[in-house]
């Protein structure tokens, strides 16, 4: 298993600093998560009806193990008329990817957008004693951005 893990220093707030402001306080936590049992058009069909690009695969102890995204489901498509499969049969477990990145909840929710210019990820996990607890995108770094109207951070 690859999971990999961006540690944050917890920060330490000064006044007038934005240093405070951690992954933790803009994550999502409501997250939509796929098994790696489900088929990938069944992952098609909820990335379309919730409008999502992807999302972390997680086992029955809820424990990350993988992450598919749109890219993964298109890979299959091209595979799948390529070699005449039928699509039903294909689970998620055959098609995602399975060394993850992870980020620490406690790091710098400015930091964070740093890890994603690196990484050119679009989304990571945040695991907390090995579960699954939420999830930053690159739009939840803009929220926190857009919430702090440009101050010095």
């Amino acid at each position: 298993m690859g999971i990999k893990s961006f540690m944050g220093k917890r920060a330490k707030p000064t006044k007038g600093s934005n240093e405070h402001i951690t992954v933790s306080d803009y994550m999502t936590r409501n997250l939509t998560t796929f098994r790696p049992n489900q088929s990938v058009m069944e992952v098609m069909n909820i990335l379309i009806k919730r409008k999502i690009s992807g999302g972390p695969v997680v086992n029955d102890k809820h424990e990350l193990v993988g992450i598919i995204s749109e890219g993964d489901c298109m890979k299959q498509i091209s595979e799948s008329r390529y070699y005449n499969h039928p699509m039903e049969d294909i689970k998620v477990e055959e098609h995602m990817i399975k060394n993850v990145d992870t980020i620490d909840g406690n790091m710098n929710v400015f930091d964070a957008a740093n890890k994603f210019l690196e990484s050119k990820h679009r989304r990571f996990p945040i695991v907390e004693n090995g579960k699954l607890v939420g999830q930053i995108s690159q739009r939840d770094v803009l929220k926190a951005a857009l919430k702090l109207k440009g101050q010095t951070w």
